[in-house]
């Protein structure tokens, strides 16, 4: 049996206020946020025959309760969400069979093989004091789906085939594209429309990786209402859909790379979603119940997301032991969640953000870190305010 974990603890000044939602953007102001931003347990057991058991408990800003978020994009409206009151939840459980050293078939929840972080989500796998946000807006950050996977290992040459549950194209909005569609806020996940996931990653040489991934998947019917339906004479009263379902399909892929040779260390990846009917999908869900707590803003056609970081090692230059690495490093972020929208969608400048961070990442025996950025955001118009903040960042992995 084998268990590992990780923890980290945030630190953050933003000279920015929270609502971004006003003529000329967000107005200046002195916040410091202080968070437990996440421990998570994880436990990987053997049996005979090849046979495989992995979980892991992730514990999120401290554990589990209720609290209040003043969410700006429905002018301001305050909501109760378990979410970000803190949660614990599973991220992974499944049940993993290799075949003949070559294959593997696992089945439950893991991991979906899209963008960078579905690998690299320990907090000493990247440099900057958090994820990178483009990836974590556009997409669920570190996204995890029940389902069936099959990796195939053929030399350098690595394949991972899934078929999971699709998202629900009610948290669909302009903010945070499709990312917010991810199923968790009912007990049961809807898997009527499911979704399916290809992942390529090649390393050329020892230290090099790059790859690339694609998912397509529905979305109407994973809905907790029968609601995303079209109008027709002659339905079928005795079906739930007597028309049928408007068919509202998220399509993404990828490009990514990562490479650590000698003292510098990089990663990076591109991203484009697409997602068929957006306009119906924004009309229904413009009516839907403030009960269900999702933004309800027109979600757009399209969306990109590229980002990529790196550092160097300065560690030997000063002496330090070999346990150590010292590393500034510098991250460049754009991402748009209104990209190229439909013509009777308005592009808001808002949604299209250029982030650059540089900062400092040290670790000591791989495990223990902690680290220290600045970082300075832009959007599509030079009529909003740029948001500057500072962080740090400190935990361990083991």
């Amino acid at each position: 049996m084998t268990f590992r974990a990780y923890g980290e603890l945030h630190a953050g000044f933003y000279a920015y206020g929270l609502d971004q939602n006003r003529a000329g953007g967000s107005r200046r102001d002195r916040r410091v946020e202080l968070d437990t931003t996440r421990l998570a347990l994880e436990v990987e057991a053997r049996f005979a025959d090849d046979l495989e058991v992995e979980f892991e408990i992730e514990f999120e800003h401290g554990g589990t309760g209720a609290a209040y978020e003043l969410e700006y994009e429905e002018f301001g409206e305050f909501e109760q969400e378990v979410e970000r009151g803190g949660e614990a939840i599973v991220e992974e459980l499944y049940l993993r069979k290799v075949l003949g050293g070559r294959f593997a078939v696992s089945v439950g929840r893991f991991y979906v093989a899209v963008g960078q972080l579905s690998r690299y989500y320990r907090p000493t796998a990247y440099l900057a004091a958090t994820r990178a946000e483009a990836e974590t807006t556009v997409i669920p950050q570190v996204w995890d789906e029940l389902g069936a996977q099959l990796e195939a290992f053929l030399g350098r040459v690595k394949v991972t085939a899934q078929v999971v549950n699709g998202l629900d194209s009610t948290g669909f909005s302009s903010q945070f594209w499709v990312s917010r569609g991810h199923q968790g806020r009912f007990e049961s996940i809807r898997a009527s429309d499911p979704a399916g996931v290809l992942r390529v990653d090649v390393q050329p040489r020892a230290g090099v990786e790059v790859g690339a991934a694609g998912y397509v998947g529905g979305t109407s019917r994973n809905r907790p209402k029968a609601d995303l339906v079209p109008t027709c004479a002659d339905g079928d009263d005795d079906v739930v859909a007597p028309c049928g379902y408007v068919a509202a399909p998220v399509v993404i892929a990828d490009v990514h790379a990562a490479l650590q040779l000698g003292p510098v260390r990089a990663q990076g990846t591109a991203l484009y979603g697409w997602l068929g009917n957006a306009n119906a999908v924004s009309a229904r869900n413009d009516r839907l119940s403030n009960d269900l707590q999702v933004l309800r803003s027109p979600v757009s056609d399209q969306a990109l997301a590229i980002w990529g970081e790196a550092g160097w090692d300065v560690a030997p230059a000063l002496g330090l032991a070999a346990a150590h690495r010292l590393e500034p490093f510098v991250r460049l972020e754009h991402y748009d969640t209104m990209f190229r929208p439909r013509a009777e969608l308005f592009d808001n400048p808002r949604f299209a953000r250029t982030v650059a961070t540089a900062g400092l990442s040290y670790q000591a025996h791989g495990g223990v870190f902690a680290k220290v950025d600045a970082s300075h955001r832009r959007f599509g118009s030079s009529e909003l305010r740029p948001e500057n903040a500072l962080h740090v960042a400190t935990g361990f992995v083991f």
